[in-house]
Parts: C-alpha cells; sequence; structure tokens
C-alpha cells in the first residue's frame, strides 16, 4: 500500500476499506474495593442500564446489605464464598466476584488518549505461577516500566524500566517473564513512493528475572545498521496498526504482531501492512524455522491474537483482515468468520475451548460474537447481544471463559461455557474504564485480572474477577 492512499484520521476504516492484495475473597489489600453480582441481576439492558449503574461496581443496591471482606473490603451480594484455593488463597464463590485495587505505581503512566489502533498501549499485566502479577505501563521521557504485584495486587519493591516508546504485552514464568516493546529505529532515504515520512521503529521481545532486571533481549522485526525501515525487505515499525501478543509454550517465546512492509517498486519503495511471527528460544536466539512463526501472515491485518495449544503442540493465531474481509488464521489463511469491509470488523481475543479447538470473540456493526473453530470455519457461532465494537475474552477457571465489553463508563461482562457457549449465570459489571485493546488474563487459581486507568496519573486500577466455584 502506498503511504498516501489513506490518511491517519480513521486508520481502522482506512484499513478495512483497503484492496486486498499483499500477502470476595481472602487477602483483599488496601484499597480494594470487592462486590458480588446477584443473580438475575447485572445488564439486561445493555450499556445504558449498565452506564446508569455507576462506577461503583454494586450491580444492585438492593442485592443484600454490605459485608465486610476478611480486611474489611465491603462485599456486596449474595454469592456465597467457598474455600480459599491456590498459593494466594483467593476464594471461589458461586457467582463472579470483583475487586477493584488501587495500585500506586510511583511514576507517570500514560493516558487512554484516543484508544486508536495505531495509539500506544498504556498498561499490560500477566500472570505468575506463585499467584501474584507483573505489571506492565508506558511512562514518559522513552520509558516502559516493569512492577511486580503480591497476592493483594499490590506493587512489591520499586519498578524496573526499560528504553521503549511503545508496551505491547508482558508474560510471566517462574523465571521471571518477557514484556514485548518498540524502540526507535531508523528509516533511511527510500525513497517513498508517495506520502510523508514518519518514524521506523523496532520491536522487541525482553527476557526478565524474578527481580525485573534485563537476561536477554531479541529484536523480532529486521531492521539493522544497514537496513533501516524504508529499505527493500525491511519488516519494522510504522505508523500502521502494529499491537502485538505474547504467547509460550514454557521453553520458547512467541510474538505476534502488525509490521510494516517494505517493497521496492522501481525508483521508490512502498510500505504495506500486515502481520508477523517470531519465536525466540529461552537462550534469547530467535528460533530458526520454527514451524509456525512466518515473515508475514495476513495482510492487511489487525487485532493478531496468539494462543499456545499444548493439546495439539502448536501456535495458534488469528487475526482481523481486509483479505476477503473475515477472521482468519494465517499462515496460510483459512476463514474462520466471513466479515464485510465496513469499517467495523474488528478481532477480540483467542482462547482454547474444552476438548479441542478454541473461541474467538469479534465484532461486527458494533455487535460481539463468538466462534468456535479447530483448523478453518467456524462450527459454533453465538450471537451475544453485547453492543461493542472492543470484544475482551479470557479462560476462566476449568471449562469456562469471560466476555468483557465497554458499557458506558464501565466494563460489563458474561461468563460462558468453554464448551457449549451457554451463558453461565447473569451478566454484570466491573467498575473500571475500559480500554479498547488491552486485554485480561488468566491466572492459575481461576481468576482473571485485567489493568485499568487509576484515578491519577500515577495509579492503575486492577480489576480481578475472582474464581468461580
Amino acid at each position: 500500500m502506498n503511504p498516501d492512499e489513506s490518511g491517519r484520521r480513521n486508520p481502522r476504516r482506512r484499513i478495512a476499506l483497503l484492496a486486498a492484495g499483499v500477502s470476595v475473597a481472602v487477602l483483599l489489600g488496601a484499597g480494594a474495593v470487592a462486590y458480588a453480582v446477584r443473580p438475575g441481576g447485572g445488564d439486561p439492558a445493555g450499556p445504558a442500564a449498565a452506564a446508569s449503574e455507576g462506577a461503583s461496581g454494586a450491580v444492585d443496591p438492593g442485592a443484600g446489605p454490605a459485608s465486610p471482606g476478611p480486611s474489611g473490603a465491603a462485599v456486596t451480594g449474595n454469592a456465597a464464598l467457598g474455600q480459599a484455593s491456590g498459593p494466594c488463597g483467593r476464594a471461589a464463590a458461586s457467582a463472579p466476584v470483583v475487586k477493584v485495587t488501587e495500585v500506586k505505581v510511583g511514576v507517570t503512566v500514560a493516558g487512554y488518549g484516543r484508544e486508536g489502533d495505531t495509539d500506544p498501549l498504556p498498561m499490560a499485566i500477566a500472570a505468575s505461577p506463585e499467584g501474584g502479577s507483573w505489571l506492565a505501563w508506558l511512562g514518559t521521557g522513552g520509558k516502559v516500566y516493569l512492577g511486580r504485584l503480591d497476592c493483594a495486587d499490590q506493587l512489591v519493591g520499586a519498578p524496573a524500566s526499560f528504553d521503549g516508546i511503545d508496551l505491547q504485552d508482558v508474560y510471566a514464568d517462574a523465571n521471571g517473564g518477557v514484556i514485548l516493546l518498540t524502540r526507535k529505529g531508523t528509516c533511511n532515504t527510500g525513497p517513498l513512493c508517495g506520502g510523508s515520512s514518519s518514524p521506523c521503529n523496532t520491536m522487541h521481545l525482553i527476557r526478565f528475572d524474578t527481580a525485573g532486571k534485563q537476561v536477554w533481549e531479541r529484536q523480532v522485526t529486521n531492521l539493522t545498521g544497514a537496513r533501516g525501515g524504508y529499505d527493500d525487505g525491511a519488516r519494522f515499525v510504522w505508523w500502521y496498526q502494529h499491537h502485538g501478543r505474547i504467547a509460550s509454550d514454557g521453553a520458547t517465546f512467541a510474538a505476534y504482531f502488525g509490521v510494516a512492509i517494505t517493497v521496492r517498486n522501481g525508483n521508490c519503495v512502498d510500505i504495506h501492512e500486515g502481520d508477523r511471527m517470531q519465536v525466540v528460544g529461552a537462550n534469547g536466539a530467535l528460533v530458526s524455522g520454527h514451524r509456525d512463526s512466518f515473515e508475514v501472515g495476513c495482510s492487511h491485518s489487525w487485532g493478531t491474537r496468539i494462543v499456545w495449544d499444548p493439546r495439539v503442540s502448536r501456535y495458534v493465531m488469528v487475526c482481523a483482515t481486509d483479505n476477503n474481509c473475515r477472521i482468519a488464521q494465517p499462515h496460510p489463511y483459512r476463514t474462520v468468520a466471513a466479515g464485510a469491509c465496513d469499517g467495523t470488523l474488528f478481532g477480540g481475543d483467542l482462547v482454547l475451548a474444552k476438548g479441542q479447538g478454541y473461541w474467538t470473540a469479534w465484532s461486527q456493526g458494533g455487535q460481539v460474537r463468538l466462534d468456535r473453530f479447530t483448523t478453518g470455519a467456524s462450527t459454533s457461532t453465538i450471537r451475544t447481544g453485547a453492543a461493542s465494537s472492543h470484544p475482551h475474552l479470557v479462560t476462566y477457571g476449568a471449562n469456562r471463559m469471560l466476555l468483557s465489553w465497554e458499557s458506558g463508563s464501565q466494563l460489563a461482562a458474561q461468563v460462558y461455557d468453554a464448551g457449549t457457549g451457554g451463558t453461565v449465570g447473569a451478566r454484570f459489571t466491573i467498575g473500571v474504564r475500559d480500554h479498547s485493546f488491552q486485554a485480561f488474563k488468566a491466572y492459575p487459581d481461576g481468576s482473571a485480572a485485567y489493568p485499568a486507568a487509576g484515578s491519577n496519573g500515577t495509579s492503575i486500577k486492577v480489576a480481578r474477577v475472582m474464581p468461580m466455584s
């Protein structure tokens, strides 16, 4: 795609209209607020009803008197708390119980801004095997910060920082984790066949230890001292959509993200947009010839999502693409769900289905759908009735998944069966602001957490949906 084929005001619409052609609970910490869902309550009337409930998180003030949690946090509703489980002792309940914790990080956190698909992501969270978390956020002055959270979702020690101009994702394991971020690169001269110049950046996967200190780093784009973004064959981060996600098989780490693609056209270069997946080994070296990695998959691409499936020992991915306007699996293309290029096609998240296959959340025309597939076309479609352009989907304990979406000034949510796709219980609300491109993460104890804008510029709210029994 020539750089001058579209403007920058609405890149999602630009991409969609292009012609295809290029390939609670225990241990509630200080500052936490918990609330439960009254069976039969929730968000039956959609966004308007959810918005009217306010941002406090209480679904229904008539759902029962507030009772103190173990550390004095208010718990409303009548969900029965069960036995605590996991290393953090988070108690399961008969219905979703939400805990919102304000984390004072002590340094400036990038605001939500316009939430465009080419804009920086403010924050991301990762589940640690011991039950805590790693919280990453974009700061100021070209820094990405990383802090460790305890079982009460409170910061432990001082955060680490890395050079970076855009945060993508963070993943954790027993030895620390990896963070995916963008750094400044070099364009060189090109020249471009049309349009105006823009910074040419690089994508990096950084390994950190349990203290948050860097162990190694690996560029997963391909710029070098000799190859800039405007040189033929470059794979780099331009102003185009470049959000990315991380998955791991326990020994390697996979980074799947949007990428700019430079192709010579006579005496100048065109720059297209697609996606790229690279696998990095435990030693920080690229895994050459990995059967699931590729230079370019979907084109044009947005909503890149990835999961490791231990049942088939594969990294599995989906994208939204204007190549036949669909939700697709890349490399090679396989249609999951047919869409339309009307500027409203967006991909959500990807989770393992019960037994075999996967569920993906996506939206067309502001209506959220869930589709189940294995290696090709969807075999089951759920029209959720949720009105949103950017749904979030996450594994929620054994054999369940949690769908959430923006509803007024907060999130609405619904639990689904990961086998049948049927709803489990009533809709409920989560009292934090949504961000179109941030993600919930699943925890070993069956809870799920989401990072959100804090009450001020130096705090982050962590919304945790506690385990269900």
